[in-house]
Order: C-alpha cells, then structure tokens, then sequence
C-alpha cells in the first residue's frame, strides 16, 4: 500500500494486520516507511515514487489489490492506476478529491487494457460510504429525483495531509444539478435537521467526491452533499491542532453521522450511518473493500464506484464490526419511517 506512514495509512495497516494479511509498505520516504515497518513483523518495504514506473511496478510486483492512501491523490492516482492496471492489480485509494476521483474515471473507464481488473477511487468515508447508502436507499428503484447527502461532524481535527491537499486542490468545485457535472456558482446553505445527537443545524454544500461517484452509476439529475458549519471552521482555522488518540485504538473522539435521502415523488428513503473519528474509519472500508475484490466479491469490473462494485447493504452491514450504526428506513414525507436495520 502507498502513503503507509501517513496517519490514514497507518490506520489502513494496522487493520490490514488485524485482518490477517501481509501488506507491503510503500512510499517516497525510505526513512518513514522503516519507521512505520518497525511496528509489525514479516512486512516488506518497497520505496516508489509516482515519477518513476518502475519503481511503482516493483512496488505492486506480487500483490492482490494496492490501496493508495497517498494525498494529493491529484499528484498520485493517475500514475498508480496506470501501472496498477498494466500490472493486473485491482486498485483502490482513499481520495476525497474531486478532480482525482473525476480524472481516474476519464481517463481509464473503458480502457481496454482493464480486462477483469477493479479500481475503486475514493474508497473512504467521505466518497465510498455515501456511495454504499445512497446504493442502499435506492434498492429496487431505478431512478431517483435527488440524492440528498447531509454530514454532521462534532468538530474536524485535520492531517497535515488534509491541509497539504485542500491547498493542492483550489480549483474547480463541481455540482451535480439538472442532470450534468457543472461549476458551482455559490454554494448551497440550508438547515438539515439531523438524527440526535446533532439535531437541527446549518449546513453548506461541499465539492466532495460523492457528487463524482454517486452521479456515475445513480440514474437522478440532483446530488446534493453538506456539511455542518462547525467543522468546517476548524479545518479553515489554521490554529486548529491535528487528531490525538482517545484510546488504544488510535482514533480521535470525533463524532460523526452521515444522512443519505433518496427521494422520488412523495417518497423517501433514508440510511443513517453514525460513527467515530473520520480517518480511522476508513480504514474498516478500504480494507473490507480490498478483501472483497480479492476473494472476487464483487459485482463488476472495470473503473466502478462502491455502489456499483459491491453489494451495498451488505456491505454497509459489515462496518458495525467496526464500530459503524446503520440504519435504513422508508417513508412517504411527513409519516413516520419504518426502521428496517441490518
């Protein structure tokens, strides 16, 4: 796996472990990445760089799937996809770019080189686990007329990695609206009244990957994604200290809860997934994802979402191992919802 050292990488290894496997450690950083090694037994270390092929093909040499945790994915993903693909190994990373995840879909989806390899770009929690609810809410429907995703974070703690990519990615912002990718004029603010703990909160429209993922396989001409105001203060507060470790696991007290609504006429159906600490988390999902397409759990092949890779519900039902509520329900507007649960 690329970007092993970082603090989302180390969360990925260390799952990885628990799990069984043996994952080879890669990077730019000889120094980081034998430092990170010196926690586990039996792990290879493999320097690579995105400038360098051949270094990324004897990286890969071997492998099941490579997991790319290395930001900003706009810098790495292209180059490892390349070589992921000419080398047979299923890929997957952990970007929440939206230019990353947009510029692996162009330019390999349909490439006639994929044969029945997989790649999955944003495989985390901001892209891939909203991608699984709105798959899960659809069900049995085929079209829907909008994909409402609401995030509440209880505060943002960011990576230097975090920082170093929103500084990398000051481009474009993206909607999905009236059926197409457009450049976002103002963004969207309203309230969104949250499951408890958070209630009823302010809410502004976010340029995140699951606008890319959810409007490549969901057939609806709307993808809304907010966020709470308060986290977003954190994260643009330069002050703002990275995540400390609240126990032994390693991860934060973060709180978070992701509402996912799809809606169709007077109908709506809505997945609830709360949780802790958004880095840490992803971890659960890279690595169940990872293991999925390694056993050839999977429902396609090619350059594909989450939703469209895997069996969503099923998939969502997986992460309460890892600490992961979900809830699923149905309703009409204004009656209540029948909790269907896992």
């Amino acid at each position: 796996m690329f970007g092993a050292y970082g603090h989302t990488g180390r969360f990925v290894v260390g799952e990885l472990r628990r799990r069984g496997w043996t994952p080879v450690l890669s990077g730019r950083n000889e120094e980081r990445l034998r430092a990170a090694a010196q926690q586990y037994r039996d792990v290879d270390v493999r320097v690579a760089d995105v400038d360098d092929p051949a270094s990324l093909e004897a990286a890969i040499a071997g492998s099941d799937v490579v997991i790319n945790c290395a930001g900003p994915f706009i810098d790495t993903s292209l180059p490892i996809v390349d070589v992921a693909i000419r080398s047979h190994v299923h890929y997957l990373d952990v970007a929440a770019e939206q230019s990353a995840v947009l510029n692996v879909f162009d330019r390999f989806r349909g490439d006639p080189r994929i044969g029945g390899t997989v790649i999955v770009p944003a495989m985390a929690f901001f892209g891939g686990l909203a991608d699984l609810m709105a798959t899960t809410a659809m069900g049995d429907w085929d079209s829907a007329d909008e994909i409402c995703v609401a995030m509440a974070l209880d505060g943002w703690k960011p990576t230097r990695g975090t920082r170093v990519t929103g500084q990398r990615n000051a481009g474009r912002r993206l909607i999905f609206s009236n059926g197409q990718l457009t450049p976002e004029e103002s963004p969207l603010r309203r309230r969104w009244v949250f499951p408890t703990p958070f209630g009823e909160q302010d809410v502004v429209g976010l340029p995140l990957t699951e606008t890319i993922t959810i409007s490549r396989h969901i057939r609806t001409p709307e993808v809304r994604v907010l966020m709470n105001l308060a986290p977003l203060a954190d994260l643009h507060d330069p002050e703002t200290p990275p995540p400390a470790a609240a126990d032994e696991s390693g991860r934060s007290s973060q709180m978070f809860l992701m509402d996912v609504v799809a809606t169709r006429g007077r109908h709506a159906r809505r997945v609830i997934a709360q949780g802790r600490d958004i880095y840490g988390v992803t971890a659960p999902i890279a690595v169940e994802a990872a293991e999925r397409i390694a056993s050839g759990a999977v429902r396609t092949t090619g350059v594909v979402a989450a939703g469209e890779a895997f069996d969503a519900r099923d998939f969502l039902g997986s992460l309460e191992s890892a600490g992961v509520s979900v809830e699923v329900s149905v309703s009409p507007p204004g009656d209540d919802a029948a909790i269907l649960g896992f």
